[in-house]
């Protein structure tokens, strides 16, 4: 029987609707109403805390998808950040895994996030699995931790441990920037990102889920570490043009040179978001390739066409 947590998030309810009809699929939700869409058996009520006690959720699971967590916002409201992204992603997820593995569930599979590996990247040198951890801000920091702990755990206990990475997420429902970026498209804005050459990972929700699927029960992910992307990276510039063709827009894209953005973000005081716009972040799934014999089903421009049918449909309600 698998557990789901987070299954009312971006990434847990597209799971849970690819698992949907399973004979065997229990989901984990911290508010009953948002989980009214799944049957009320199958629906159990728990925060992701340190004092949490998973233990009625767990009876007959032999394997988690943990998918829920305090995620990376932008401007975070809590007085010490790190602290409560620790007590959420490392405590609480350590708290549920201890739990698990005590009643003897024989699998646990971690959604964590590409930002332990790190910001960015030099072009044509992606992250790989492999190399060491450079989390920076304090959500990536909090999921590498847990990733370590779960590694004790999994060593002392013989649970066996997946950890996925994911880039950045897309696809319909998606929100934050992905959507600004949209609603951009859509109104015909023009744009000053006409001549960025970097290089960026993305992946598709539908594929993301498909790797998860995959890691449920696939022999060869035992205790291994996979990055997961599209198989396809692209610029700033080239993901604003296949997205406004996939909306049916022209885009307005005026070419200012990434190095003038940088400067003018430099004393805006918004280096951050420059970053995000100028800088690459790519990643190397040839492991992930390899090691589960997966290749990404849905392509760059239908995961887009998807997205953006999605995006469109709510703009006539």
């Amino acid at each position: 029987m698998i557990l789901v947590t987070g299954a009312t998030g971006f990434v847990g309810r597209a799971l849970c609707e690819r698992l949907k009809g399973h004979d065997a699929l229990r989901i984990a939700v911290r508010n009953p109403i948002a989980g009214a869409w799944a049957e009320p058996s199958d629906v159990v009520q728990a925060a992701l805390d340190p004092a949490q006690d998973w233990r009625p959720a767990l009876e007959g699971i032999t394997t988690i998808v943990h998918c829920a967590a305090r995620v990376h916002v932008m401007n975070d409201d809590a007085a010490d950040p790190l602290r409560e992204f620790r007590r959420i992603n490392v405590d609480g997820t350590l708290r549920l895994a201890t739990q698990a593995a005590e009643a003897g569930a024989g699998r646990f599979v971690f959604i964590s996030s590409i930002k332990v590996n790190g910001e960015s990247t030099v072009p044509g040198r992606p992250f790989t699995a492999q190399q060491a951890p450079a989390p920076i801000d304090p959500y990536g920091v909090s999921k590498w931790e847990a990733e370590q702990q779960l590694r004790k755990l999994s060593a002392e206990t013989g649970m066996e441990l997946v950890i996925i990475r994911p880039v950045l997420v897309y696809g319909p429902g998606v929100k934050a920037n992905f959507l600004n970026m949209m609603n951009w498209l859509y109104k015909g804005a023009p744009l000053p990102l006409g001549a960025i050459h970097n290089k960026r990972s993305l992946v598709s929700l539908d594929n993301l889920v498909d790797l998860i699927v995959t890691c449920i029960d696939h022999p060869r992910a035992a205790n291994e570490t996979f990055l997961v992307s599209d198989g396809e990276d692209l610029s700033t510039t080239e993901l604003l043009q296949r997205m406004s063709q996939a909306l049916g827009k022209q885009p307005r894209l005026l070419p200012v040179p990434a190095w003038m953005l940088e400067t003018a973000a430099k004393f805006a005081g918004k280096q951050s978001i420059a970053q995000r716009l100028c800088g690459s972040l790519q990643v190397d799934i040839s492991h992930t390739r390899e090691r589960l014999g997966w290749t990404p089903p849905v392509s760059v421009d239908a995961a887009l066409r998807k997205t953006a049918q999605h995006f469109l449909e709510q703009q006539k309600q």
